[in-house]
């Protein structure tokens, strides 16, 4: 303890000498004191700062997840079930939204279509955790005043068979979806699968089968490995951020699809590959909605494997969707694929959203990159009816056209179509009819690794190329009950399967125009000319919306005549019926 002394020595020959103690004991009292005082002060403040860091956890809110999700920029899983719900309302006259390019944001749709009181309108009413979980509800849902999140566990159980054939899908999945304040969604999905499939699928998919000695890749999946004997094992996940800072931009980097048209199959740009890593700007502005995407792709064939790793490639596309009228719109496509030559990597060239791929692919050498142009239209007649289109040219030769030659050269695929929504005043059944015709060695490429395909599958449409198709789609709901009828048929040219044949009749995207058969004179369906026809009946019933968890019985009636039977591509007659549990959170195509 120390004593201040505080005087004079004036002070002290006006004083005696006891006068001076007591008054220099009394000062230094006072000093102590204040400083005692002062130092019960900060404790106390330190002490109720600890109290209140103590209680912090205590005073996070937790409120009742009430759907935040139908309002936010979470994307809807692409499948034609859920969409079919809310694409009446998306599609009456004077609406200023743009349809093509999916998959949607909630909230796209829901300033359309109340999502969260059509989920609403399904619930059971159910009293107990367990009822609610499975009939109504996700199994966890967190909500706070700036958050929310929702996890599902999933599943896609089905037993069914093709003939003698057993066939069979185990899937578990787990399915993440949230929200940071108003602008930042995320969503996950992790997927466990092994399986076995009718004979069709499974020669398909062990014949674009990866290098390696995997057997096969499951379509519309990703590569899988060797389960058992006789089936396969294929984890896939895929997930995204979604960042959206005002009403003009949406910015999306994930590993996912992308799909763009109206229609059932995209000439464009489909869901029908294996996800992929990518970056997507969205703008949009007045009667505009402008599309930019940048995606990284693989090609896995034993004659591409460099040094045991598979072929990396990037793909590069934008498209420009303007509502012309209260019934027109029209949508502008332009895409490119290249590689990494010469030690380029992402070309920076590409990374510019508004600048046109195909000067740039010019300007890098013809065999450089891969460019294609596509167009896009839907009229809508009336509230219930309206018709789509797609153009795509690959290659181009306007003389060639004129003269009616059947040049290679013209690499060109169409598409038209039209839906009837409440078809004939039945409510909520809704019809689609559709053609599709893509000529010989379209999204091919000379320089084989710039096709238009990833994973050994096509970016756009299921059958590849070189095929004209019809189809007819009948989709049918009543509260949880749904119901679907399609219908194919398709004339197809694939390559004859002769190792020691250097022809290529541009039935695959994976061949090269080099080894052509002449310049003219090319015809569609040339190759190994097939007969295909598919019929498929679906139903089922939605058990719990929120997870979209549905229990479902689908048959397909399937018949393949080629003009010459070689396996892959033999001559088969198939009846393949199915029954089971399904998350759906993807369309798994399994008409070609």
């Amino acid at each position: 303890m120390q004593f201040k002394l505080h005087f004079s020595l004036s002070d002290l020959s006006n004083l005696d000498l006891t006068t001076q103690i007591e008054q220099i004991a009394q000062t230094d009292l006072e000093t102590i004191q204040l400083n005692a005082n002062r130092s019960q002060g900060q404790g106390t403040e330190i002490k109720s700062f600890a109290r209140l860091k103590a209680n912090e956890y205590g005073a996070v809110v937790q409120d009742k997840y009430q759907g935040q999700g139908c309002q936010s920029d979470v994307l809807i899983p692409l499948s034609h079930r859920r969409y079919d719900e809310f694409e009446a309302a998306m599609n009456q006259i004077g609406s200023n939204n743009h349809t093509a390019q999916k998959p949607y944001r909630f909230s796209e749709v829901q300033a359309y279509y109340d999502l969260k009181a059509a989920d609403s309108s399904l619930k059971r009413p159910r009293r107990t955790w367990f009822g609610r979980k499975w009939w109504n509800e996700h199994m966890v849902a967190f909500a706070a005043q700036d958050y929310w999140f929702t996890l599902d566990p999933g599943l896609d159980i089905e037993t069914g068979r093709d003939g003698n054939l057993e066939t069979y899908n185990n899937t578990r999945l787990v399915h993440l979806q949230g929200g940071l304040g108003d602008k930042i969604n995320i969503s996950a999905v992790v997927y466990e699968s092994q399986g076995r499939f009718a004979q069709y699928f499974n020669d398909y998919a062990e014949s674009i089968k990866p290098d390696g000695g995997n057997p096969a890749i499951i379509p519309g999946i990703g590569i899988a490995k060797e389960f058992k004997t006789d089936s396969y094992d294929y984890p896939i996940a895929t997930g995204y951020v979604s960042y959206t800072p005002n009403k003009f931009f949406n910015l999306q980097f994930g590993h996912g699809k992308q799909f763009i048209g109206d229609g059932y199959r995209s000439l464009l740009l489909s869901d029908n590959a294996s996800p992929y890593p990518y970056l997507q700007l969205n703008t949009t502005v007045w009667k505009l909605k402008y599309t930019n995407t940048w995606m990284s792709l693989r090609d896995v064939r034993p004659e591409v494997t460099a040094d045991g790793s598979f072929r990396t490639k990037y793909m590069a596309n934008h498209y420009l969707s303007y509502n012309v009228s209260k019934r027109l719109n029209l949508g502008f496509f332009e895409t490119v694929v290249w590689e990494n030559d010469n030690d380029r990597g992402f070309d920076l060239n590409y990374l510019n959203p508004i600048v046109f791929y195909r000067a740039i692919e010019f300007s890098t050498g013809s065999r450089g990159g891969n460019a294609l142009l596509g167009l896009t239209y839907k009229y809508k007649w009336s509230d219930r009816f309206n018709t789509y289109g797609q153009l795509l040219v690959d290659e181009f030769s306007s003389s060639d056209v004129l003269a009616k030659n059947g040049s290679y050269k013209n690499k060109t695929a169409y598409q038209l179509g039209a839906k009837y929504y409440s078809a004939f005043g039945l409510p909520n059944l809704n019809l689609q009819l559709e053609y599709n015709r893509v000529r010989p060695f379209t999204y091919s490429h000379n320089t084989v690794v710039l096709n238009y395909g990833h994973n050994n599958q096509s970016m756009a449409h299921t059958l590849g190329t070189n095929f004209s198709e019809l189809l007819a789609i009948a989709r049918y709901r009543y509260e949880r009950f749904y119901g679907s009828v399609k219908y194919i048929q398709a004339t197809r040219g694939l390559e004859f399967v002769d190792p020691d044949a250097q022809v290529f009749y541009g039935g695959s995207i994976y061949g090269s125009e080099d080894f052509r058969e002449g310049d003219l004179n090319h015809i569609l369906g040339q190759g190994n000319t097939v007969d295909f026809k598919h019929l498929e009946l679906d139903g089922g019933y939605i058990i719990n919306p929120a997870s979209q968890l549905k229990i479902f019985a689908r048959v397909i009636f399937r018949s393949f005549d080629p003009e010459v039977s070689q396996v892959p591509n033999q001559k088969l007659e198939t009846t393949w019926w199915s029954i089971g549990l399904r998350t759906d959170l993807f369309n798994w195509y399994r008409d070609f």
